[in-house]
Order: C-alpha cells, then structure tokens, then sequence
C-alpha cells in the first residue's frame, strides 16, 4: 500500500533501555491476536507525558520495506508506549514472545513508532478536559498542598492516606489535583472487593505471575473523616467532583452505608458540586439507597458488554453481569448521570459481537457517557486467561466510535468523570470523529 512509504519505522530497545528505530520496518499494529497495517491517518505524534518502555524476550513486528513481506525485527526488544490520560489507543503493540517471555506489568501497551525525527503512537484524543496533563503539574505547588492539608486534618486516616500514598508514592493524578485544590477528589472507602479481576492494579494472589502496581486501602474510613475533606472541596474547588471508588480500594460499594452517610452529611452542609461513585456496579439495591441520599452520577468499569467476555475476567462474588446493568438503570431513573469506564482492548471491543452488545447496554440503560479507557494489561497473558483464541472480526476501535455516534448522537465520549456544570449542557469540546 502506498501509504506505506510515510509510515513509522519499528521500534527496538538494546534491553539497557536504548531504543533505536529499524528503517528496514515499517511499524504496524495489533488487533487480538492479530498483526494489521495501520492506516497512516490512526498515527500521532507521542503526546507529552506519554512514555516508551521496551518488552524483554519480545521481538517486534513490522513489514519489510523493500519486500513488503511481515518478519519481526531481531535487532532487539520490542517497544511499547504508555499514552497518557485523555488519550485511547487504537492498536496495540504487534510483538511475538519468546516462550520465556515473563508476564508484562499492568500497563497499557500501544503501538508505537519513529517518523519525522519524533515519536508516533496509534491514538486519538478521546477528551479535551486537561485535568491530568502532566504540564499541569508543580512539585512545589503540591508539597506546599500535602503539608498545608496534613496540618489542617492531623487525625484524618483517609487524608494521611491520600497523601503519603496516593499522592506522593505513586503520583495519582486525582489526588494530586485535590491537594492543589481543584476538580476531582477521590475518595476510597472500602479495603474489601466482590470481584477477582484478573488486572486488578491494588491486589494479586501471591502465587500469580504479576503484581499490583500499588497498595490497597488498609482501614474502613467512618463517614466523618470523609465529610470533613470533602466538604470544603465541594465549596472551594473550581468545578468540584467527590469520587468514592478508586484504583487504591476494593470496591466501594461494600461500603454503601458509610457513603451514604457521608452523602446525607455532605449535602447538610452544601449543594454544591457533584457526588460520584467509581464502582463495579454490582449491588444495585444499595445504588438506588445512594441516589436517595444525594448521589450525582455513577461511572460503571467493566472490560465488556458481554455476560461471558465480563465474568471471565471480573470473576464477580455473589453478583452477576445483569446486576450491573440493574445498577445504570437505576441511576438513570434518578434523573444521575450514567457512564462506563470501559477497557479498550483493539480487537475485543471492537469486534463485531462486542458492537452489538454495546448497542443493546446502551439502549438498555439510557447511559448517557462512554468514558474510553486503556486497558492495562499484558495481551497475551489477558487473551489467555479469558480462554480466547479467536477475536472474530474487527471493525477498528475509531470506526465504532463514529457508527455508535450516528446512531446515538446525544452519547457522550471522554476519559474522565464530567463536573455537574458539564453535565448541564457545556460538552462544547465533544468528541468529533
């Protein structure tokens, strides 16, 4: 194809952390199990605070410049790029593993590339909110907010919490906002969880092959220690959120009474601001008492609209995939904001069974957002684990986001959870295809 000749070269890492691009390979991408040419339209430049990090025992795919025939590249390791929040990839990697090959971190690993002397990625931008653009972040700024809020709540264990791990060991972009004042703040609630996800990032088996990318919340929190941080956010923030349910906690969900509590007291002190729950959605009897007390809005994770593809990775406790479409359905019924944290996985979530799936979740529950999240997973390893061998036909993750648009104009896309004064009618930064 002639477009080949504009296209990236492979990327290859000397496995001391050196990448160096092939000319002798074009770069493609990868959709399942299978490797594709990648339109020239579907790369762009690496954005900032994007990363690259090399895959041991993996070699790179790519099609012969002068042949035009796919071979791997045995020059070295195969690449990968982190894309950052804002950002959904459109192909993965196309790498082939050695048998040796260790399972790869939970990360998400998205096809990359060298062309016009700078790095390409396969990417849109899926949101234009830059909420957690890594320019928008001063080290000083927040060091003077954790010392300045530790010393306003001294014996508060969920601020302590979000500071000295959230914040300061692993970067959270959310809590770093809610030291600096601003947007969202998260708010984990619950050490326990009714899923065994297979990606979990705050909890693995000991005898499993990966590892958690962080520790979970060790305490039950009381609804007082909650409301006395999150109301201040709620009344001085600009476009202020408080989120239950976050990557360092179980599912929150298991600790409903508490956080209706916390809701009832919140709206005793302020009206302002919007109330969230980042959740599996797998009790929807406790949703509808959360809506009841003051709840906004519910974002839903799941890596699938399919019964069977969901409850093989979430492996769900005492609750079943129609529980979680019970739970958009009530929330919805309030008059809330419903939207899905769905794990994009090129050449799952856009195959043709998925398609469909989705277009009957969303008719089903009214859902209003898709929130287009990269799944951080390694491949092979998630392909495995869920028992498939064939993804099927594939339509392109752009191409679903643009047939889901034409078909359901008022769904909203976008990668964070949106302010109530959004919410009311600003999306003026939607997504356009």
């Amino acid at each position: 194809m002639s477009f080949l000749r504009k296209s990236p070269f492979v990327l290859y890492s000397d496995g001391k952390g050196n990448i160096f691009e092939d000319r002798s390979l074009y770069a493609i991408g990868r959709s399942g199990w299978d490797a594709f040419e990648v339109e020239l339209a579907s790369w762009i430049p690496l954005p900032e605070g994007g990363s690259l990090y090399e895959l041991p025992d993996r070699r790179g795919i790519g099609i012969d410049v002068r042949t035009g025939e796919m071979r791997l590249c045995e020059k070295g390791w195969a690449v990968a790029a982190f894309i950052p929040p804002a950002h959904t990839g459109l192909y993965l990697a196309a790498f082939e593993s050695k048998p040796e090959a260790e399972t790869l971190p939970l990360f998400c690993y998205t096809a990359a590339g060298w062309f016009n002397n700078q790095f390409y990625v396969t990417a849109l931008r899926i949101e234009q909110d830059i909420r957690q653009e890594s320019a928008g972040y001063h080290e000083n700024e927040i060091e003077h907010g954790v010392e300045k809020l530790l010393k306003a709540y001294p014996h508060n264990r969920l601020v302590k919490h979000l500071a000295e791990n959230c914040c300061l060991t692993y970067h959270c972009p959310a809590a770093r906002n809610f030291f600096i004042g601003r947007w969202e703040c998260p708010v984990p609630s619950s050490p326990a969880c009714n899923a065994n996800c297979i990606g979990c990032i705050s909890f693995q088996p000991s005898d499993e092959t990966i590892t958690s990318t962080q520790d979970r919340l060790q305490f039950k929190p009381s609804a007082e220690e909650i409301v006395e941080f999150t109301v201040p956010h709620l009344e001085t923030a600009p476009y202020p959120i408080v989120s239950f349910g976050q990557g360092c906690e179980g599912e929150p969900l298991l600790m409903w009474e508490t956080i209706r509590e916390s809701i009832t007291e919140m709206r005793k002190h302020t009206s302002k601001g919007s109330i969230n729950i980042n959740t599996n959605g797998s009790k929807p009897d406790a949703v509808r008492k959360l809506c009841e007390a003051g709840l906004n809005s519910i974002r839903v994770s799941t890596n699938s609209a399919r019964k069977h593809i969901y409850e093989k990775y979430y492996l769900p406790n005492n609750y079943v995939f129609e529980d979680i479409v019970e739970s958009l359905k009530v929330v919805n019924s309030f008059g809330g904001w419903t939207s899905i944290n769905y794990f994009v996985f090129p050449g799952m979530t856009d195959s043709e069974e998925e398609y469909e799936a989705l277009r009957k979740l969303i008719r089903e529950t009214g859902l209003k957002m898709i929130q287009w999240r990269n799944f951080n997973i390694d491949p092979d390893w998630y392909l495995g684990k869920i028992r498939v061998t064939d993804t099927g036909n594939a339509f392109g993750i752009a191409n679903i986001m643009k047939e889901l648009k034409e078909e359901f104009p008022d769904l909203k896309y976008g990668y964070f959870n949106p302010p109530i004064e959004r919410i009311k009618g600003d999306f003026a930064a939607d997504f356009a295809h």
